[in-house]
């Protein structure tokens, strides 16, 4: 039967040969399209045997046409959706694959994609309607092309992808997300464009380098770093860029999704995990086109999907490619996404009332504790109580452990600070999280905490035992009032679920960089010694927290391979390997009330143990 179906996928059987549709497929592979400025993308089209005019699904990849991101676990073969009477085209994007022209991270990916819409939407057979399909990078291609708006583009469905390649994919609150970044730079489109322009000595370094990813994640200065060959413009003058572009400058926002969903037109299906690399960003997407989206139709039509997911393999059991605690949800936590993806382009590319959409915006999400789904009309949940919890006592290590609390009451005398000292040589490792894109370089996941709040540079507070089961759905933010030695430095935050038998995990985490607190935009050094307000972003969760369990807020300045460690000297980033360690102070009295604030959903519907595909 289909995916989705609650039946458990067995490792090493993806995908499914079952749940094809009625047409037979023909295939023909390296079909040319010429751009706007002559150069020639190949794809494989899928041709279902029909006499009848079909809508076209597309797929634009970096990845490879031949991989159709079907593996680990994920989309259904390009052949099992033309079965379903759909003309399926794969396309290798510019500089990749079997596609001409040179490579140059989403610069190309507007343009390029408005062109392949309009030559997709003429393609004989074709009925004129386009949809597109696709996750991570696969999902930036379809929102670079939805905000050059084609007029054949009908809909898209993005899965774990950003709103924003600077905010939310390589920096986060300004950091610069290292673990990530590095490996799927070298490994991942590095390699590959080189081997696309025919350079097999630099790919084949690239991914022995990639293999070792490890090893280079300690090396300094970036603007230097060895495997993407500083000095040869030819192999990835992009990566330099980035680093180069260490805020939200006109580079990045020369892309920006989230400053162009006027431009969007259509209805989107966004799918994201909790977990994923680039969460954040997938549910700003759907709260952007449902607020600014370009039609009434495509406000109305929004659909956000939200599972116990990181960014590869969708968390099926038994596969062994997600963490134990994402993989213990089951069968109820498998991605449904086949199977709506089908529905939903059955909806608004052939016309079918079959209720994928109700008219107004709709929000799927797993309930991690409970292991249900559950279902809302808006992001936050429209009954979302957003309660403050305030730092009181000490969050340090004593003799007689951590007795740092979290009240719902300002703290109503003078307390004394507390204080840490940072090393960037010696950063707090990370411990699950929202990286990407293989745990063996990009923490995923939740894990146990245990090791990590051993450290002295680690500072906790704790709430009460919860009185009964309670649910916190949504997105989270911390208020530190804190001070450093340095002129520039990180602060991260993270949300632990603390179970009875003190059992702890991960249900999110944020960071800032100090130079950052009021904007992306521009830095600014920070005045040592004084004490600022800052504001970290939790990224969203979704946890039933029991009865008798309590939560807990990690307070540190480091989270690494996560992050890249913040040397604290306030050079421009990644231009230099100096290193300075800081003094930090945490404060939280009544002049400086240092608090988190927690999504606390009421009761509610008992949930499913099956996703709504349809309603």
């Amino acid at each position: 039967m289909p995916q989705g179906s609650g039946t458990p996928i067995a490792a090493g059987t993806w995908p499914p040969a079952s749940g094809r549709g009625p047409c037979a497929v023909s295939k023909r592979e390296n079909v040319p399209a010429t751009m706007r400025d002559g150069v020639v993308l190949k794809a494989d089209v899928y041709r279902p045997q029909t006499g009848d005019p079909v809508p076209v699904i597309l797929m634009r990849t970096q990845y490879g046409k031949d991989a159709a991101q079907i593996q680990p676990y994920r989309y259904q073969s390009p052949e099992w959706f033309a079965s379903h009477c759909y003309l399926v085209v794969v396309q290798d994007i510019r500089g990749q694959g079997a596609s001409g022209g040179s490579f140059t991270e989403f610069a190309n990916d507007g343009a390029d994609g408005y062109d392949t819409v309009e030559w997709a939407a003429a393609l004989p057979g074709s009925n004129g309607k386009v949809g597109m399909y696709g996750s991570s990078y696969v999902g930036a291609t379809q929102w670079l092309a939805a905000t050059a708006t084609p007029p054949h583009l009908t809909t898209i469905v993005p899965a774990n992808t950003a709103s924003d390649y600077y905010d939310g994919w390589t920096y986060d609150g300004g950091e610069f997300r290292l673990a990530f970044v590095e490996p799927w730079a070298m490994g991942t489109i590095g390699s590959t464009a080189a081997a696309n322009r025919g350079d097999a000595g630099t790919a084949e370094q690239l991914e022995a380098d990639s293999a070792q990813s490890t090893r280079w994640l300690n090396y300094r200065p970036y603007q230097q770093f060895p495997p993407m060959h500083p000095g040869d413009p030819a192999v990835a003058p992009w990566f330099f860029d980035w680093i180069r572009h260490s805020a939200r400058d006109d580079y990045w926002k020369q892309w920006s999704i989230r400053d162009r969903y006027a431009n969007v037109h259509v209805p989107v299906l966004d799918i994201e995990g909790w977990y994923d690399a680039f969460l954040a960003g997938g549910v700003e997407n759907f709260t952007g086109m449902v607020q600014h989206g370009g039609t009434p139709e495509a406000r109305a039509g929004e659909r956000l999907v939200i599972g116990p997911w990181d960014h590869i393999g969708w968390g099926r059991p038994g596969t062994g490619l997600s963490a134990p605690l994402l993989s213990a949800a089951g069968a109820a936590g498998d991605s449904p996404v086949n199977d709506l993806m089908l529905a939903w382009f059955d909806h608004f590319l052939k016309g079918a009332d079959n209720k994928v959409v109700t008219g107004t915006p709709m929000v799927d999400y797993f309930l991690r504790g409970a292991n249900i789904w559950k279902s809302a009309t808006a992001w936050p949940l429209p009954d979302t109580r957003f309660t403050d919890y305030y730092f009181s006592g000490s969050g340090a290590p004593t003799i007689a452990g951590r007795t740092g609390a979290l009240t719902t009451t300002v703290p109503a005398a003078a307390q004394p600070p507390d204080t840490y000292y940072y090393d960037p040589l010696n950063p707090v490792p990370s411990a699950g999280g929202h990286s990407c894109c293989s745990a063996s370089s990009g923490p995923q996941g939740p894990d146990d905490q245990g090791v990590v709040e051993q450290r002295s540079d680690v500072l906790t507070w704790t709430t009460g035992r919860m009185s009964a089961d309670t649910e916190l759905t949504g997105p989270i933010e911390v208020k530190l009032w804190a001070a450093s030695t340095a002129v520039d430095t990180d602060f991260t935050a993270k949300l632990i679920a603390v179970a009875p038998d003190g059992s702890t995990e991960n249900l999110n985490n944020g960071i800032l960089r100090t130079a950052f607190r009021d904007g992306a935009d521009h830095a600014t050094p920070i005045e040592p010694g004084r004490p600022y307000q800052y504001t970290i972003r939790i990224w969203p969760t979704s946890y039933l927290v029991p009865a008798d369990s309590r939560l807990r807020l990690e307070i540190s300045s480091s989270d690494f391979p996560q992050y890249a460690p913040n040397p604290n000297t306030g050079e421009p980033f990644g231009q230099s390997a100096n290193v300075l360690g800081a003094t930090q102070t945490i404060l939280h009295d009544p002049v400086h009330p240092s608090e988190i604030v927690l999504p606390i959903v009421p009761a509610g519907g008992p949930g499913s143990a099956h996703f709504p595909v349809t309603r």
